[in-house]
């Protein structure tokens, strides 16, 4: 039998609106340089928090706003291609806190989610799953679910998942946008279900893969912005500083932060190169309006059936600050990720040779701003996103409406509030007590606090007394308008890997201090003057810690420095494939541009051959083999900045052929050189060597395919003729690792 509603009558429908590495100072609604149309019109409707906070990173906050419990406890301490075993940190939300999507299910609302999800166990995410984890899997509980599960995207060719089904990458064509997609499908969902079942609410969480990089946008968008950024990221600091003031956004008192010394000044910026930086913001700038504007269309279908009125919608502004993971600019941001260091004018004259600055933004690129940009996005704070310690990293605007029931206000509510506070909010409105028992199991208490109170009262006092932060070592404990926090062992706008991590110590780490209550931004560090205070709140965190699963303290490190080897992957040392195993996500596939390996294909080959043989990643980066012109050619590509290409030195035979791609680390050192050896029948015509590998992964969302290459294109040679399906036989294709 279907869930019986046991809901108040006229329950509202719920929409959850949530972009992706915005920073807190970027929407004009609240003072800053990009134009957010429907964040400004449901300020005006609502009410707006200047206070509200987040995870400081991707999967933490997700599995926050969705359980309503920290995201230690519910195993999401660290993104979840980068999940170990300590009970923290997973990447498996415990069936012990359940979704809201699946207890609003039972009571009766249709639930569906679109857009990023990255809250799937990276190493089960194929096509044959198990699906257990998957937004709409048995588990999780949303009926219906259509984006990508991955942490980050391509918007013009992404990996999409309907359900549990894997969408045609042929959706990807010219005029295409994911944005777009997931609104048109979101639009539609809704007026199926006002249409089918008209008396049933829904709930809706729709979280695009904007603005996370790779910053994707169609021209015309980033030109919108085009001189907008000439003065570079201090001088945008200050105007959106006074802006907020003006706009009494933030208090008056509000000090502006200094820039780190870390982290280059415009000036310190060459001449040469601010042409290239320029573009990358105005990118970015078009790339958050648009995906704004594609939620103002979610408001129009609301309207179109007459229920906005009775819609609760709650817009996050960030599941956590601005990314500075660009570091200096990049055309390629897994370059990062991987830790690996390259000059600005690599990146410049790998754009001029792809055609330009009209590159940027394109499928050519997945490009991603300096993390200048990034810390300018969270005036008035210190720091960026992966930052815990500091609001940068953890100071979201919230919105919101619903216009039948909440009066609009324009007072800033100013009560300390997290994202595990939006569940608790939900339950509240509908009278809902938290169940002790979802399917049988236990379930463990919520750790946010509705914030209904504030809807009547913009000076209420607030009523979450206590909040923990922690990501990857960068920590801080929020009690009573007092913060102490420490700032952690990793500088994410710095490029590579200090070596000094490996000899970091939690126990050696220096607390800052900040009262809350005189200091919005965290200008002031007072903890020489108060140190029984730090001791205090130091021990609080361990209390927290303890009972959240945070320990060990900085366990989101150990496969994102430690242990990349770690991370979760397909655990096989081999592999076998045929010609019908194609979009095998990278996290899952064999790791033929990072490990030591021996690629073996029995194919069948004619005069007329063509086509790829296997692919893994993307344009970005990755590795492919392919059949042209009679001849095998092989590419390296170490996103965009070097690519290693060999072709065979004779015609291929026709006919039943025996094909070998061997390929050596020649290091144990981080992003070590490749020796690659190409042979057909055993003997030897191609050799090359690979100067840089990348170590982790090429993409986050693209994949491994054999006979094409279906998301997309890992190489320049074949880029208009994707996916270049192989037009011969493959028998067979099987990966070895080698010792």
């Amino acid at each position: 039998m279907p869930a019986q509603p046991h809901l108040p009558a006229n329950a509202p429908n719920i929409v959850v609106i949530m972009l992706d590495d915005v920073g807190p100072a970027l929407p004009d609604t609240f003072g800053g340089v990009i134009e957010t149309p429907t964040l400004s019109r449901l300020a005006q409707d609502g009410l707006s928090y200047n206070r509200f906070h987040n995870a400081a990173m991707c999967s933490p906050s997700r599995a926050a706003l969705l359980t309503g419990r920290n995201h230690h406890r519910v195993g999401n301490g660290q993104i979840a291609e980068l999940a170990n075993d300590w009970d923290g940190y997973t990447g498996r939300i415990p069936r012990t806190s359940a979704t809201v999507a699946k207890v609003l299910g039972y009571y009766g609302y249709a639930t569906a989610a679109f857009g990023k999800w990255h809250n799937t166990p990276a190493n089960e995410t194929t096509a044959v799953g198990p699906y257990t984890d998957w937004p709409a899997g048995e588990g999780i509980g949303f009926d219906y679910f259509y984006g990508f599960l991955a942490g980050e995207s391509s918007q013009w060719e992404p990996a999409v998942v309907e359900n549990t089904v894997r969408v045609d990458p042929s959706h990807g064509k010219e005029g295409y946008h994911f944005t777009e997609d997931m609104t048109n499908k979101a639009v539609t969902w809704m007026k199926q279900v006002h249409a089918l079942t008209p008396d049933r609410p829904f709930f809706m969480y729709w979280a695009p893969g904007a603005a996370h990089g790779p910053h994707h946008i169609f021209k015309d968008w980033a030109d919108k912005y085009k001189g907008k950024f000439d003065d570079g990221w201090d001088a945008m600091r200050e105007r959106i500083y006074a802006r907020q003031k003006q706009l009494g956004w933030i208090p008056q008192n509000t000090q502006l932060t200094p820039r780190p010394d870390t982290l280059s000044g415009w000036e310190d910026i060459p001449e040469d190169e601010k042409p290239f930086q320029r573009r990358l913001m105005e990118v970015f700038a078009g790339y958050t309006e648009h995906a704004d504007v594609q939620a103002g269309r979610l408001l129009e279908a609301l309207d179109e059936l007459g229920i906005r009125d009775n819609t609760l919608i709650f817009y996050v502004w960030g599941d956590n600050g601005s990314s500075a993971e660009g570091q200096n600019g990049t055309i390629s941001e897994l370059l990062a990720q991987n830790g690996i260091r390259t000059e600005i004018k690599d990146h410049i004259r790998a754009m001029n040779e792809l055609g330009g600055m009209d590159v940027l933004g394109s499928p050519k690129a997945d490009n991603m701003y300096h993390a200048g940009w990034a810390w300018a996005g969270s005036t008035p704070h210190r720091s960026t996103k992966l930052v815990a310690a500091h609001f940068g990293g953890t100071r979201t605007p919230l919105v919101v409406s619903w216009p039948g029931k909440i009066k609009p206000d324009q007072t800033p509510r100013s009560q300390f509030h997290h994202l595990n506070d939006i569940v608790p909010t939900i339950y509240d409105v509908l009278d809902i007590q938290p169940p002790k028992l979802v399917d049988g199991i236990s379930q463990d208490p919520l750790d946010g606090v509705s914030m209904t109170y504030t809807f009547d009262s913009p000076e209420a006092s607030g009523q979450k007394k206590e909040q923990y932060f922690e990501i990857m070592g960068s920590r801080a404990i929020y009690q009573d308008e007092w913060i102490a926090s420490v700032f952690g062992p990793r500088i994410p706008w710095k490029a590579g890997l200090d070596p000094a991590i490996f000899k970091w110590s939690p126990d050696n780490d220096l607390w800052e201090l900040h009262d809350l209550s005189q200091d919005y931004s965290q200008a002031k560090n007072v903890a020489a003057d108060h140190p029984e205070k730090v001791e205090a709140l130091k021990r609080a965190f361990g209390v927290q810690a303890e009972a959240n699963k945070v320990f060990p303290v900085g366990g989101g490190l150990w496969s994102a420095v430690f242990h990349p080897e770690d991370a979760p992957s397909n655990p096989a040392t081999e592999f076998q494939f045929t010609q019908d195993v194609v979009g095998v996500p990278e996290f899952t596939a064999p790791k033929v541009g990072a490990r030591s390996n021996l690629v073996t294909i029995e194919a069948e080959l004619r005069p007329d051959s063509e086509g790829v043989l296997y692919a893994l990643g993307a344009f970005s980066g990755g590795v492919a083999l392919w059949v042209e012109n009679g001849k095998l050619t092989y590419e390296y590509n170490l996103f965009e900045i070097e690519r290693t290409r060999l072709e065979s030195s004779d015609p291929l035979p026709s006919g039943k052929v025996n094909i070998e791609v061997e390929t050596r680390k020649v290091s144990s050192d981080h992003a070590a050189p490749l020796d690659v050896v190409i042979r057909i029948d055993g003997k030897e015509v191609a050799k090359g060597h690979v100067p840089r590998s990348a170590p982790l992964a090429f993409t986050a969302n693209d994949a491994f395919d054999v006979g094409k290459d279906s998301y997309s294109p890992v190489a320049l040679a074949y880029f208009d003729r994707k996916p270049f399906a192989f037009n011969g036989k493959i028998e067979s294709l099987k990966v070895e690792y080698l010792k």
